[in-house]
Order: structure tokens, then sequence, then C-alpha cells
């Protein structure tokens, strides 16, 4: 039965975002807007799917994956604001407008290898994975976690924000990068690409799914769970708890920082804003309010509280953080399991219902 309900869930998802919605765009019932938000909330939710893997599989809470995010988006964002580039500074490179009002005479050199699409790409998701590998070994070869890994990791986060906040790091300041025209020179204004990366995000939160369905079922996933569950007892058998903890926390920043490469073509702007303290905060919330340790509740999650977002921050702009603050302690004192736990709950009570309704209309049959 479990099995047959997952295939329905799967149909439906697959049915609304694969052809409902593409096809409402293509035939005019759904706005390029609606499409591009959709193909966002994607990519949150597959920054999602990492940290639940990090965090409702293994139970390392980590509060910095928005900056990994925000390493994938920044690598993308660079190479289109190259080609975008029109002013030529003193060795003859195009230079981006802020770096022209900045007074930037030559294109820095860690900018040069995003004038490549293919670099930009491999650096996109290399950069995040050799810097999760050099943090992430520090801190699990000194045995921090719990509340002290979340701390250390939120701290990474701020110092990096403050970090990209700075002119003088030559990634755009506070505004961050922004006025995207064109990818591989296509149009990112034109609706036929805005729904291509529609469809790309869908593509890539199913493949992450799926991969990670894998690897959570597979023996490699069983010992992750066994060192959320008592990392004590797990260090006395043959594994290594340390290589798992940082394969699984590089893992996890490869996800995000793939999500965000997805996101910012679609968004049209990253700026040091989307890897503050609170957007690491965020996404652990949309996993607790979704549906902790599975991961089709931190899909759940992420979907469902920025499509609120969205619904209230154009009705209620000041109150947002009420309700989410809200939902977050509904959810913690009396729904533990999320929404995915609260629609499962629904879904056996009306079953069970359904079962005592048929035995009664069976004997009414018979009587008559």
């Amino acid at each position: 039965m479990g099995k047959t309900k997952d295939f329905r869930l799967y149909l439906a998802f697959i049915a609304l975002f694969l052809i409902v919605l593409p096809l409402g765009n293509l035939l005019g019932f759904v706005s390029n807007n609606t499409i591009s938000l959709w193909g966002r909330y994607f990519c949150f939710a597959i920054v999602a799917i990492g940290v639940d893997l990090i965090w409702g599989y293994t139970g390392i809470l980590s509060m910095c994956q928005a900056f990994f995010f925000c390493l994938g988006g920044y690598s993308v964002a660079m190479h289109i604001v190259l080609k975008g580039a029109s002013s030529a500074g003193k060795d003859g490179t195009l230079l981006p407008d802020f770096m022209v009002w900045n007074q930037v005479d030559s294109l820095p050199i860690f900018w040069v290898p995003f004038q490549s699409f293919g670099l930009a790409m491999i650096l996109g998701l290399l950069i995040p994975a050799i810097f999760a590998f050099v943090f992430g070994y520090f801190i699990f070869r000194s045995r921090i976690k719990g509340v002290y890994m979340a701390i250390i990791t939120q701290a990474l986060a701020l110092a990096m924000w403050l970090l990209f906040l700075r002119n003088e790091t030559k990634l755009g300041g506070t505004n961050g990068l922004t006025d995207f025209k064109t990818l591989l020179g296509l149009s990112l204004s034109s609706p036929n690409v805005k729904l291509g990366l529609y469809l790309m995000s869908l593509a890539g939160l199913c493949g992450a799914y799926v991969l990670s369905k894998k690897l959570v079922s597979s023996k490699f996933g069983k010992v992750l769970q066994a060192i959320r569950d008592s990392e004590s007892r797990t260090s006395y058998t043959a594994y290594r708890i340390l290589d798992y903890k940082l394969a699984i926390f590089i893992l996890a920043a490869l996800l995000a920082a793939f999500a965000g490469m997805l996101y910012a073509p679609q968004t049209g702007i990253i700026t040091p804003g989307r890897m503050d303290v609170r957007a690491s905060v965020e996404m652990v919330m949309w996993v607790a309010l979704g549906g902790r340790g599975k991961l089709k509740g931190a899909i759940l999650g992420a979907l469902i509280v920025n499509f609120l977002y969205s619904i209230c921050t154009s009705l209620f702009p000041d109150y947002w953080l009420f309700i989410l603050g809200f939902l977050f302690v509904i959810t913690v004192l009396y729904f533990d399991k999320g929404f995915l736990g609260m629609i499962e709950m629904a879904v056996e009570k009306l079953g069970r219902k359904s079962r005592r309704i048929q035995p009664v209309a069976e004997k009414e049959v018979i009587h008559s």
C-alpha cells in the first residue's frame, strides 16, 4: 500500500508541474512570472533535500547551507555578468559595470576563469566542495557536534556574509550581481528560456530526490542514520564516522551549490542577503515544517513555505516572520512530523473511516 500511495503522489506531482503548469504557460493561462516563481521554489527544494540529508538523516545541524547556495549562484552570475559587460579595462578585457563605477582598471584574476561557461559550471560545484571538505574536516576531526556545530556553522555564514558585503571583495558588495541579460546567447527575459529553466529546475529536483532516495536506502544511508541515532555506539564499529560525516557534508554543499546555479538565472540577481544567517535558518525551518528525516517532507516544506511567503509578503509584508515563527512553534508543539506527518495522519483517518463504512454497507445489502 505504501508503494501505491507513493506512486500516486509522484504521478500527481509530475502531472501538475510537468504537464499542467507548462501547458498552461504555453496556452497563456499561466504567467511567465508564475513559471519563474515555481522554478525558484524547485531550487529551494533541492537545498532542502541536502539539509534533510545532513540534519534529518545524519543529525548534524548545519546552519551554513545558504552560503554554499550562494557560491553556486555567484559562479553562474559572474559568467553572465561578464558576457553582458560592455566597458573595457586598461588591459582590454571587458569589465562589469559595478567595477567601472568603483574605478577598477582591470579584471581581477579570480574572475578570469568565469569567462568560460564550462569552467564557471565546474567551479560552481568544485569551490563549494573544496570549501566544505576543508571546513568539515577540521570541524569533524575536532569532534564538534550538537549545538556547537550549529553555532560554528552559523558563525561561518555570518563571516562570509560580511566578507561578500565589502566592495574590496570585488563581487558587487551589498548590491551583489544583477542585470542578467543572456546565458549562452539566449535572452533570459524570453518566455521560452524561462520555461526551459523551470523544466531544468524540475528535472534537477527529481534527479536530486531519486539519487538521495537511493542513498538513504543504501548501506551508506543506514550508517548515516546510525550516526544520528547513536554516534557513540557507531564509533565502536569498523565504520569511520569522520569519513561519513564529511561525505554527507560535502554532498549537502554540492546540492545547495547546484540549486544556486539554477536559481541565479531565474531570479536575475544574487546578493549577500541570500547567504546571511537568517537565510540558513529559514532553510532548516523548511525541513522542520515539512517533516525532518523524510525527503518528501523536505520538498513539501520548501514548496509550501515559499509559496506562503509569496502570498503573505504581498498581503501582509510586515508580518511574514511572525507567521513563519507561529507555524514553526505550532509544528514543534503539536505536529512534530511536519506537514507530511499531518497529511499522512489525515489520509490514515480517512482510510479507517472508509474501512468502517464498507462493512456496514455490505451488511445493508445482504439484509435487503
